[in-house]
C-alpha cells in the first residue's frame, strides 16, 4: 500500500477508491428505490421492472462518455471536469427525491431523475476507468495490477456495506431520508475532485490525436487504423507531386489553402473536436465490424437477451408472499457478493485454462439448474422437505452470483484479447455497453413476460410458469456457441 501511495499519490488513490466504493454502495439507495416503486407508487412487478430497465439505459451507451472525454477537453482537461459533471448528475437527483415528495410520487418524474442519476454514475465509471488506464501506461505501470485490485476491493466492500446498511435503514428510516443520506458520498466525491491535479491537454496534442487516429483516403477509399509506414509513403508521394507543379498552380493552391483556413482561425477548437470525434467513431466502427470481434460480442448480447429477467417479480414475491424483511434481503445480497468473489476464485483456480466454449456451456447449464431452486421455492416444495424459505433465498443468491461470474470472467478476458491497440478503453467500454444493453433488453422481455402472464402484486398464480419459461430460455445461447472463437481459453493473452 505504501508503494501505491508513493507511485500515484494519496489524493489520486483516495478518489479512485471513493468512486468505486460509491459504485458498490449504490445498493444502499437502490434497495429503497425498489420499495418506493412497490409500496409507495403501488406499481405492478412488470411496471416496476420497466421503470428500472429505462433508468439503467445510460449504462448501455458508455462509449459515448469515453469518446467525449477523450476528444473534447474542458478547459484543457479530459478527466476531472467530466468527473465533476458526472458527480453532480449523481448527486442532484437524490437531493431532489429526498426533499420533494411530488417527484417521489410521480412515476415519470422518478424515471427522469433515476435515469439522470445513472447517467452520472455510468459517466463516472468510464472516466475513472480511463484514469486507471492512463496510469497503467505511464512509468507507474508496474503498479497497475495492484491499482485495479484495490479498485475491485473497494467496490466489493462498498457493495457489502450498502447491502447490509440498506436493509437495516429500510426498517428504521423513511425512504426520503435514505435518499438524502446517500448524497453524502457524491458530495465527498465532488469535493475530492479538487484534490487531484490533471495536466492540461495542449492544442498540439489534440491535433496529433485527430490526425493519428482519424481515417484518410487511400486510392479513393476510406482506410482506418492504417500502419505508419504506409501513411509515410503516401505523404512522400504527395510531396513529390507537389514539387512537380508549376508556379501558376502553386499560387492557386496557396490561395485556396488560405481561403480554407479562414473558418479554422475563427473557431479552430470546434474543428479539432470534430476531427477527433470523427476519428474515434470511425476507428471504433472499423474495429467492431471485424468478424472476430462482432461474433463473440453478438453471443454475449444474445445470452442476456434470450433469457427474460424476472428479478423484480421475484422481489415482489419474496416480500409479499414469503414476507421476507428488508434487512434479510440485504443480507442475501451480501451473500451474493461473497458468491461473486467465490466464483472469481474458482474460475481463476480451476476453469481459466478450459476452452471458453466449454466454460460458457457449463455456465448456461448451471444457470438452468439453479432456476430449479426458484421453481422449488415458488411451488413451496422446499417446505415439504423441511427447508426454510430464507435458506433457499440465501443460498440461491450466492450460487447464482457465483455461476454468473463464470460467464462474466470470460467476457472480461475475451474483451481484453479482442481490443486492438490504441482504442482499448473505448472499445472495452463498448463491450461493457453491449452486455449492459443486453441486460436491459432482457429486463424489458421479463416485464413483458410478467405482464402477459398477468403476474401482479398479490397475484402470482402464473409465476411458476414464468420461471419455467425462463429456465428453458437459458438453453437458447448454447445453440449459438459457434460464435465464440473455437480455440479461445480463459487465460489472458
Amino acid at each position: 500500500m505504501k508503494q501505491l501511495k508513493n507511485a500515484f499519490g494519496v489524493s489520486f488513490l483516495w478518489l479512485i477508491c471513493l468512486i468505486y466504493f460509491t459504485q458498490g454502495f449504490r445498493s444502499f439507495v437502490w434497495t429503497a428505490v425498489s420499495y418506493q416503486l412497490k409500496d409507495k407508487l403501488k406499481l405492478s412487478p412488470s411496471a416496476s421492472q420497466f421503470v428500472a430497465a429505462v433508468a439503467f439505459f445510460p449504462w448501455s451507451i458508455k462509449p459515448l462518455y469515453g469518446i467525449l472525454s477523450d476528444c473534447i477537453p474542458i478547459k484543457g482537461r479530459k478527466r476531472i471536469p467530466y468527473l465533476v459533471i458526472s458527480t453532480v448528475l449523481s448527486l442532484v437527483p437524490w437531493l431532489i427525491l429526498g426533499l420533494n415528495a411530488f417527484f417521489r410520487s410521480s412515476t415519470w418524474h422518478l424515471i427522469v431523475l433515476l435515469t439522470a442519476q445513472n447517467l452520472g454514475s455510468a459517466m463516472a465509471d468510464v472516466v475513472v476507468d480511463a484514469m486507471i488506464a492512463e496510469a497503467a501506461k505511464s512509468e507507474r505501470a508496474a503498479f497497475a495490477g495492484d491499482l485495479q485490485s484495490l479498485s475491485w476491493l473497494a467496490m466489493a466492500f462498498g457493495g457489502i456495506c450498502g447491502s447490509l446498511l440498506g436493509g437495516y435503514a429500510l426498517t428504521n428510516i423513511e425512504i426520503d431520508r435514505i435518499f438524502l443520506l446517500f448524497t453524502v458520498l457524491p458530495a465527498i466525491q465532488l469535493l475530492s475532485c479538487g484534490l487531484v491535479k490533471e495536466n492540461r491537454v495542449s492544442t498540439k496534442v489534440l491535433k496529433e490525436f485527430s490526425s493519428s487516429n482519424g481515417y484518410h483516403q487511400v486510392n479513393g477509399n476510406e482506410s482506418i487504423l492504417d500502419d505508419e509506414d504506409g501513411f509515410s509513403e503516401e505523404k512522400n508521394n504527395i510531396s513529390t507531386k507537389k514539387r512537380k507543379k508549376n508556379k501558376k498552380n502553386q499560387k492557386k493552391r496557396v490561395f485556396k489553402i488560405r481561403k480554407s483556413q479562414i473558418p479554422e482561425k475563427s473557431n479552430p477548437l470546434v474543428i479539432q473536436w470534430f476531427h477527433s470525434l470523427k476519428a474515434a467513431i470511425y476507428s471504433l466502427y472499423s474495429a467492431f465490424r471485424q468478424p472476430e470481434i462482432l461474433r463473440p460480442m453478438a453471443w454475449f448480447f444474445l445470452a442476456h437477451v434470450a433469457v427474460p429477467n424476472l428479478s423484480t417479480v421475484m422481489f415482489y414475491y419474496q416480500t409479499e408472499i414469503l414476507n421476507l424483511e428488508a434487512s434479510f434481503l440485504g443480507t442475501a445480497r451480501v451473500v451474493g457478493w461473497v458468491g461473486l468473489m467465490l466464483g472469481t476464485y474458482t474460475y481463476n483456480g480451476y476453469l481459466k485454462r478450459l476452452k471458453l466454449r466449454r466454460i460458457l456451456l457449463l455456465t448456461q447449464v448451471g444457470l438452468s439448474i439453479l432456476s430449479f431452486l426458484d421453481i422449488v421455492l415458488v411451488s413451496r416444495m422446499n417446505l415439504t422437505v423441511g427447508i426454510s424459505d430464507k435458506t433457499m433465498v440465501l443460498y440461491g443468491s450466492a450460487l447464482v452470483d457465483a455461476v454468473n461470474q463464470f460467464k462474466f470472467m470470460p467476457f472480461l478476458i475475451l474483451s481484453g484479447q479482442l481490443c486492438p491497440p490504441g482504442i482499448e478503453g473505448t472499445l472495452f467500454a463498448l463491450f461493457m455497453s453491449i452486455s449492459n444493453f443486453g441486460s436491459t433488453v432482457g429486463s424489458f422481455f421479463g416485464a413483458g413476460l410478467a405482464s402477459s402472464l398477468s403476474i401482479s402484486s398479490g397475484s402470482f398464480d402464473n409465476l411458476l410458469l414464468g420461471i419455467i419459461i425462463q429456465a428453458l430460455c437459458t438453453f437458447i445461447p448454447i445453440a449459438f456457441l459457434f460464435l465464440i472463437p473455437k480455440g479461445a481459453t480463459g487465460v489472458p493473452a
